[in-house]
C-alpha cells in the first residue's frame, strides 16, 4: 500500500456492459452564446504565443504595468490559468469519450460502452463530465483574458501539445497535453476529509489512508486506449472506477488550491477572482467523491500491461471509509487548543504552487511531455509561490 507523507497546502505529496439508452438530446444545457469556445480558445492562446509559450515570464517592469496587477497578483493568476488549461484538456478527453457533446464542449463522438460503464456510478455521470468540462475551460478562457485586459502576459501551452490520447471509438484523436492512460491516483483525499483527528496543515507527516490501496501504485489507464478496452467488461468497469476516483481526486486539489492562492493575493479584484472561482472547484469535489463511492467493487487486470486493481466494497460501518459520509468532517484547525471545524483541508500557502506541479507530475499526469514542458510549469509554480500579500 502506498502512503502518503509530507503534504504540501495543495493536499498534494511533494513526494511524488450494457449500452444506455441515448437520451443525451433530453439532458443537454442550453446553449450558452453563439460564439465558438474552441474559436475564443484560439485567439486567447495567440495572444500569449510569443511571450510565455516557450517559457519565458514577462518582466517585472511589465507586470507593473498591467492595470494594477502586481507580479505577484499576475503570477498567481497566470498558474491558475496554466492549472486550468491543463484541467480542460484532460478533462475534455474524459467528455469525448463520456460525456454529452454539444456546441458548448465541441469534440469526440461518444463511446457508449464506456459512457455505460461510467452510467454505473451514477446515470447522470455524462452530464457532470460535459458541465465540469465546460467549468474548466470557462475558467482558463476568463483567467487568460483577464491577463491580458490588465496588459499581462496570459498562459499558452499550445506547444506541448504532442502526447497521443485514445483511439477508441469516440475520441477524436487530436494531440493532448495530458495523458490518462498512464495514471497513479492518491486516494487518501477519501479518508482525509473523513478524520476527525487530523488536518495536513497541523499533521504534515501523517499517512491518511487510501480508499483504493491499488490505485496508488502501478499505472493505470481511466480511459480505453483503443476499442480492445472495451471488449471485457470487467476490465471496462475497472477503468470506469479509475477515472470516477480520479476526477475526485483532481478537484480536492483545486479546492485547496485556490483559498491557498487567495492568502497570497494583493489585489482585491484578483481576491474576488481567486474565491469565486474555487468554490466551484469544491461543488466539483463533491459531486465526484459521492460519485466515487458507488463504484462495483471488483478485481482486474490490465490485459496489456498486467497490473491488477482491486476497488473495495466502501459500503461499510468504520467512518474512515464509509461511502456516504461526503460532507466534511469537522477536524483540527489552525490549532489543537481550539474546537473542531469543518473546513476545506490543507490550505496552509507554503510551496502551494510546486505542490500541485509535483502532484501532478507524480500522478503520471504528465508521462510523455518534453523538459521545456517542465521547466515552463516549474517557472510559473516559482513565480506564484513568490507572490506575498501587499508585496508589488
Amino acid at each position: 500500500m502506498k502512503t502518503i507523507s509530507d503534504h504540501t497546502a495543495t493536499g498534494f505529496s511533494k513526494s511524488e456492459n450494457r449500452p444506455l439508452e441515448d437520451d443525451s438530446e433530453k439532458r443537454v444545457k442550453p446553449r450558452k452564446s453563439s460564439i465558438s469556445r474552441r474559436s475564443f480558445l484560439g485567439k486567447s492562446l495567440a495572444v500569449g504565443a510569443g511571450t510565455i509559450g516557450v517559457g519565458l515570464l514577462p518582466s517585472t517592469r511589465t507586470a507593473r504595468a498591467s492595470g494594477g496587477l502586481t507580479p505577484g497578483d499576475a503570477a498567481l493568476l497566470r498558474f491558475a490559468a496554466a492549472a486550468e488549461i491543463l484541467e480542460a484538456d484532460f478533462w475534455i478527453q474524459y467528455n469525448e469519450l463520456g460525456g454529452i457533446q454539444d456546441p458548448e464542449v465541441p469534440g469526440g463522438t461518444g463511446n457508449p460502452l464506456y459512457t455505460a460503464a461510467l452510467a454505473v456510478l451514477d446515470e447522470d455521470m455524462d452530464q457532470y463530465i460535459h458541465d465540469n468540462t465546460d467549468d474548466e475551460i470557462t475558467h482558463h478562457q476568463f483567467l487568460n483574458a483577464y491577463l491580458v485586459s490588465k496588459g499581462a502576459a496570459p498562459v499558452n501551452l499550445e506547444p506541448f501539445r504532442t502526447l497521443p490520447g485514445s483511439t477508441a471509438t469516440g475520441s477524436s484523436g487530436i494531440l493532448r497535453l495530458t495523458n490518462l492512460t498512464q495514471l497513479t491516483v492518491d486516494t487518501s483525499w477519501w479518508t482525509r476529509y473523513r478524520d476527525d483527528s487530523h488536518n495536513p496543515d497541523l499533521d504534515p507527516n501523517f499517512a491518511f489512508p487510501q480508499a483504493v490501496p491499488t490505485l496508488g501504485v502501478t499505472q493505470h489507464t481511466a480511459i480505453p486506449r483503443t476499442d480492445a478496452d472495451t471488449t471485457d467488461p470487467n476490465f471496462l468497469q475497472a477503468i470506469a472506477n479509475t477515472a470516477g476516483f480520479h476526477f475526485a481526486t483532481i478537484e480536492q486539489g483545486g479546492t485547496s488550491l485556490y483559498p491557498s492562492e487567495a492568502l497570497r493575493a494583493t489585489h482585491e479584484e484578483v481576491l474576488r477572482i481567486l474565491i469565486s472561482i474555487g468554490p466551484t472547484e469544491t461543488m466539483h469535489f463533491q459531486t465526484w467523491a459521492d460519485k466515487a463511492g458507488n463504484a462495483p467493487p471488483l478485481t482486474a487486470v490490465d490485459p496489456v500491461t498486467g497490473v491488477s486493481v482491486t476497488f473495495p466494497d466502501l459500503d461499510v460501518t468504520d467512518e474512515l471509509f464509509k461511502k456516504n459520509l461526503i460532507m466534511p468532517e469537522p477536524c483540527p484547525f489552525l490549532d489543537r487548543s481550539l474546537p473542531i471545524c469543518s473546513i476545506i483541508r490543507p490550505t496552509q500557502t507554503q510551496g502551494i504552487a510546486m505542490g500541485v506541479v509535483t502532484f501532478l507530475t507524480n500522478m503520471g499526469l504528465f508521462i510523455g511531455q518534453s523538459p521545456a514542458f517542465f521547466a515552463l510549469l516549474t517557472q510559473l509554480a516559482q513565480a506564484a509561490d513568490h507572490a506575498k500579500h501587499g508585496r508589488g
